[in-house]
């Protein structure tokens, strides 16, 4: 338990952290790898290179030294970064390890602010945050091994089938090896997977939505190929498409996630941007099965028709009235009343049950901030508005 002196230091320095931004996180995540090169079998390298994961980790840090007294402010924070964290395998022992190179950074970036006092104040402060996510991941780890075909750590699959879905997006049905049941899970969830491209110095863990209904004794995602021909282009995604092949194998770590679809009579809202569907599609086809009666609207935005995943099977959906679909396109739309050409203007969907209806958004960072401002402008409850964010951490 911190002390109050101690709240009041830690407190105290958030000045000093906003003030030195990012640099603090990029110096950290240097240091700790430089000392611990094996933590890149973990880590997305691809987020450390673009600073999403700096910035996402500063952001957390400057968060939690804002509301030390009041850690209950931070608990969709906490629980959304525990799940993740589950589905990279990330275990107790490495927040010790995580702890000693976040206090000598502070201690070797601030040395003259960062007196002893200062220095205390922090490592019980780390120890207490610590404490939260350990405990709170071991209860996700226990219960995702103690479902009907759950398991904890990694798990060997095989891939059965794969199916071109759009022009970049591709889709991966893997079961497992040892033949077992698979648990099932909530739709909108994803899970991780680890591979070991050629082209990468490390095991490479990544995250996928689980991008259809819970199916028997099988996953599927739907990947999109992302950055072919950049300069970095996407290590995992384009391993997937060009070089696993059915009959590969790969490891999975147990689906998890906090943003899924909550069950009962209020309307739903899909909204999705590009690749951000694919755990739509799972929101989507268990209401169709299992509500039938519920309403359910679909908008969805992409570059072109041949970029559209899903198009066929959901366009089936719309025409035998399981829900209302709408689509905008940045090139190719044919303008009707179901279809746009430019970027999402949720006002010319008529009816959207903006007073009741449950919003779900998924899809770029930019698009979700640019729909989530234009639901509260039509006077949606923003705790009626559920987003995921694709990598690390970020509000919207």
């Amino acid at each position: 338990m911190l002390s109050a002196k101690q709240i009041e230091i830690v407190k105290s320095t958030v000045p000093l952290l906003e003030g030195a931004g990012t640099a603090i996180t990029e110096y950290f995540y240097k240091r700790m790898f430089s000392h611990h090169p094996e933590l890149q079998h973990i880590f997305n390298m691809s987020n450390q290179h673009s600073g999403r994961q700096p910035f996402a980790l500063f952001a957390s840090v400057a968060a939690y030294a804002k509301h030390v007294d009041q850690p209950e402010l931070l608990l969709d924070m906490v629980e959304r970064i525990a799940h993740k964290h589950t589905s990279m395998n990330v275990l107790g022992e490495h927040y010790a390890v995580v702890g000693h190179h976040l206090i000598e950074t502070l201690r070797e970036l601030v040395p003259d602010q960062f007196t002893p006092e200062v220095e205390d104040a922090w490592k019980a402060a780390y120890a207490q945050l610590a404490d939260i996510f350990i405990q709170r991941e071991a209860k996700i780890y226990q219960d995702n091994a103690e479902q009907d075909g759950g398991w904890s750590g990694e798990r060997r699959f095989v891939l059965k089938e794969r199916r071109p879905e759009s022009e970049l997006v591709t889709s991966f049905i893997f079961a497992p090896v040892d033949g077992g049941p698979v648990a099932s899970y909530e739709p909108g969830q994803y899970l991780g997977i680890q591979v070991e491209p050629d082209s990468s110095e490390y095991r490479e863990i990544r995250q996928y939505s689980l991008s259809a209904a819970p199916m028997e004794g099988c996953y599927q995602i739907s990947v999109k190929r992302e950055g072919a021909g950049a300069d970095r282009p996407g290590v995992v995604s384009n391993f997937l498409h060009d070089q696993l092949q059915v009959g590969d194998e790969v490891s999975l770590y147990a689906p998890v996630g906090d943003f899924f679809l909550k069950p009962g009579a209020a309307d739903v809202v899909l909204i999705s941007g590009g690749v951000g569907l694919t755990p739509m599609q799972a929101m989507l086809e268990t209401s169709v099965n299992n509500e039938p009666s519920r309403s359910i609207y679909y908008l969805h935005a992409c570059e072109k028709p041949s970029q559209h995943t899903f198009q066929q099977k959901n366009r089936a959906f719309s025409d035998d009235g399981k829900m209302q679909m709408y689509t905008w396109y940045r090139d190719g739309a044919t303008p009707s009343a179901n279809e746009f050409e430019g970027l999402m203007d949720v006002a010319q969907v008529e009816q959207l049950p903006v007073d009741s209806g449950e919003f779900y958004l998924c899809g770029p960072l930019p698009f979700m901030t640019h729909v989530k401002k234009q639901l509260i402008d039509l006077k949606v409850d923003p705790t009626r508005i559920h987003y995921e964010v694709f990598g690390p951490h970020s509000e919207v």
